[in-house]
């Protein structure tokens, strides 16, 4: 992943060697914090490695096998089926090829297993009883893998009305050391035209004790929760939605809209309406709270309708959409921009917003940070184009790279491939006199752990 340029290789391998043993930030990801508070053995490779990895699941599908033979919403898949999914990745494996799936898995294979067979019909019994038996060894339980990849902060997603009891499990154990935030997504509970809202509604205001029959009430129960989540560690909300535009409206009309979505008698215009007013609320609970926002709009969510009936959510069908930034984050920014305790990431999988909008945006607001690729364009040469894309408003107006997975024994992988396409971008601007070496090297520490401390208030 180093440049192939002779002159500026040995740059960039200089310049990576300086970050590659850094510790890894990772707060925006998906990993269940059940498996570090419990810290029991994992069951098998096909659980751990491809079942909860839509990366590697939907690549698969693409080839027509159904999500199922991979233990996808499957509560029933014993030990012969877990084998079964291995040995139809392994016979399938060429289609990774130019893909980052390819990189991510052979490293955890030869960096993670110390396994440098390549995967095949052949072979894929030999790496899947290799893999087994190590995980049933101590060194492969999940809080020593915690140590062994050397991350200093992780954070989960979860929804507002979660218990947190296994972060309050992690943060009354003695025996741990490490630092795991649960992360406030809301996104469900702001969307009045899903069929099952009033449902989650009225479990918020259950949850709360506070009464959500109005929308004043709705406001003062998602208050509660924040305050809870914060409590218990949070530092960030995330949120997702259709478009990114936040935008208030009176009072007096989200109350009747509010009024509207409870009776199940709103439109979905009028959804629509309420719910940008509602992020425009959640911008202002992050300038009173200080937690951060990170945004990432535009996206199909569960595109393929069957899939979504028989699998449900995050089995690698949602797609991507154009998005614009610019006017729908005018009145959000009017409004809480330049406020001391107001801060946001904004991603994308928009390529085209990097240097018309979101570079623009960052290099003039202190409150606004560019979200690095992820989800479709962190693969090498997207991450390389983010970079360039992004000049205009300089390196430190970044995230920090986002490893946004569910598969644990991926998050190094993800975050070495980030490193060296970074350094392998700095080596550029150094072989081209824009940066002396000392600048290079400083840049890289900062992208690697300076940035995502400031992004995310760590």
């Amino acid at each position: 992943m180093l440049p192939a340029d002779p002159t500026l290789r040995p740059i960039a391998h200089e310049i990576y060697e300086s970050v590659r043993d850094l510790p890894i930030i990772s707060p925006h990801g998906h990993v269940p914090p059940q498996w570090l508070a419990d810290d029991v053995p994992f069951g098998d490779p096909t659980s751990l490695l491809i079942t909860p990895d839509h990366y590697v699941n939907r690549m698969l599908h693409a080839a027509g096998v159904a999500l199922s033979d991979l233990g996808v919403g499957e509560k029933d898949f014993g030990p012969e089926r877990a084998r079964n999914a291995f040995r139809i990745l392994c016979s399938h494996w060429k289609i990774y090829r130019g893909s980052p799936v390819k990189f991510w898995f052979e490293s955890e294979l030869a960096d993670i297993f110390g396994i440098n067979i390549a995967p095949s019909a052949e072979t894929a019994d030999e790496i899947y009883d290799a893999i087994d038996a190590q995980l049933k060894t101590p060194e492969f339980l999940p809080r020593a893998l915690y140590d062994r990849f050397k991350i200093e902060f992780i954070a989960t997603t979860d929804d507002p009305c979660d218990s947190l009891e296994h972060h309050i499990k992690l943060a009354n154990d003695p025996t741990w050391k490490g630092k795991v935030a649960p992360t406030f997504r809301p996104d469900k509970y702001l969307e009045a035209a899903r069929a099952d809202w009033n449902e989650l509604v009225d479990t918020l205001g259950e949850v709360s004790g506070i009464d959500t029959g109005t929308y004043a009430g709705w406001v003062a129960a998602m208050e509660n929760r924040r305050a809870f989540f914060k409590a218990n560690g949070a530092v960030s909300t995330d949120h997702s939605h259709r478009d990114v535009r936040a935008e208030q409206v009176s009072e007096a009309e989200a109350e009747r809209l509010y009024a509207k979505g409870r009776k199940g008698e709103i439109t979905v215009e009028e959804a629509d309406t309420l719910r940008r007013h509602m992020v425009f609320e959640q911008a202002r609970m992050a300038a009173d709270d200080g937690l951060v926002m990170t945004i990432h709009p535009a996206v199909f969510r569960n595109h393929h309708t069957g899939s979504f009936e028989r699998y449900g959510a995050d089995v690698g069908g949602d797609i991507p959409m154009g998005v614009e930034y610019t006017n729908a984050t005018q009145p959000m920014l009017a409004a809480f921009g330049t406020s001391p305790n107001f801060q946001c990431i904004f991603f994308t999988m928009d390529e085209s917003t990097f240097s018309r909008e979101l570079a623009p945006l960052a290099g003039f607001y202190p409150s606004v940070f560019i979200g690095a690729p992820w989800w479709f364009i962190d693969a090498p040469e997207a991450m390389a184009r983010f970079r360039a894309a992004v000049e205009t408003a300089g390196f430190t107006r970044t995230s920090g790279f986002i490893d946004d997975t569910r598969a644990y024994l991926s998050i190094p992988a993800r975050h070495d491939l980030a490193r060296r396409v970074d350094c392998g971008y700095l080596a550029r601007l150094v072989g081209e006199h824009r940066l002396t070496m000392d600048e290079a090297l400083d840049t890289a520490h900062d992208l690697v752990v300076t940035n995502p401390r400031k992004a995310f208030k760590l």
